[in-house]
């Protein structure tokens, strides 16, 4: 009896375990910088799905514009475990993995259509999915957040109104800073919650972003003019904490990564539209949305990819990355 009694404590003590481990709660803190855009969306319906999946196992927690912290901040926690996930733009992401900033060379992509198509690619996938192993943190997500643009207090019509002026650039990496230097300008990374200020008290003369960043932030009552950088974007990577990733188990992760990609339609859809929106809000407010003359762009373009060759040297995985998505652009166009 002493043995059979034994035996069904176990026995149940394992099933009262087993149970409320299936039935225990994870939150998932996610990070963003910007709010209502992409991004923003990609957020809302990545927790309504994993939340739906799992059964509310999984409790998805949305913070975006910042509220966790300034971009570095947000970044370092996602690779240290205090905030499972931070989605900004890659070129932030370059501490973590320097072949992020492959997503900022200019004249890969034509529209944000064709470079989700591209980004969907498998081949395109297999090399993302290596990204950032060595700092513990596994990319969920990479989505393009719209054109480039750079705000400048004075209007920027030709490449040659780039010399001399003080451009804020989305990351420090060197094809970040390299095609503007190429173009004469000055160009430093500023996290997003310090660039606004910056403008303002005119610290720096311009400031490089997506539309739906300088309308969101009305940047429209610091300057009025913004100028589409050809064939360049501004690409965002939501990373995520991979021991985080293992804490919640491989059903759990599943559901994660499924609702991830889902939720990646958001791009497509509400980002596609976003662009001319964006544009909508930015002229009703006053701005003016410049478009080089199609001379004045093919030399931009000129300058700014004549050193992606160099820095693309540096680094072999970099230049396959580089030549992978070159190649999947094609097949999307």
């Amino acid at each position: 009896m002493r043995i059979w009694f034994g035996r069904s404590v176990a026995i149940a003590a394992v099933v009262l375990f087993t149970g409320v481990a299936s039935a225990q709660q994870f939150t998932m803190k996610l990070s963003s910088p910007t709010v209502n855009d992409a991004p923003h969306e990609w957020m809302k319906a990545f927790k309504a799905g994993v939340e739906q999946r799992s059964g509310g196992r999984v409790k998805v927690e949305i913070y975006p514009a910042s509220q966790l912290g300034q971009i570095p901040a947000t970044v370092d926690g996602v690779a240290m475990g205090t905030i499972e996930f931070a989605m900004p733009a890659v070129g932030f992401l370059i501490g973590m993995e320097p072949r992020f900033q492959v997503f900022d060379a200019a004249g890969v992509y034509d529209t944000v259509g064709q470079s989700q198509k591209a980004l969907a690619d498998p081949a395109v996938r297999a090399r993302l999915a290596t990204f950032g192993e060595a700092k513990g943190v596994e990319l969920l997500v990479v989505g393009n957040n719209g054109p480039l643009m750079v705000a400048s207090h004075k209007p920027i019509r030709a490449v040659a109104d780039f010399k001399g002026q003080k451009i804020r650039v989305p990351g420090a990496a060197p094809l970040h800073v390299e095609p503007f230097k190429k173009l004469g300008a000055s160009p430093i990374s500023i996290p997003l919650g310090e660039v606004l200020p910056a403008m303002q008290n005119k610290t720096i003369d311009a400031s490089i972003s997506s539309f739906n960043v300088l309308t969101g932030f009305k940047y429209y009552d610091v300057t009025k003019t913004a100028t589409y950088l050809p064939a360049s974007f501004l690409f965002v990577g939501g990373v995520v904490n991979r021991n985080f990733m293992k804490s919640i188990g491989p059903e759990l992760a599943a559901i994660v990564r499924e609702e991830a990609r889902k939720a990646e339609i958001v791009f497509s859809t509400f980002g596609v539209a976003d662009v001319e929106r964006t544009r909508e809000t930015w002229v009703k407010n006053g701005g003016e949305a410049i478009t080089m003359s199609p001379a004045e762009a093919a030399l931009y373009l000129k300058d700014v990819t004549s050193v992606i060759p160099a820095v693309l040297a540096t680094n072999p995985q970099m230049k396959l990355d580089y030549e992978t998505m070159m190649a999947a652009a094609a097949k999307a166009r």
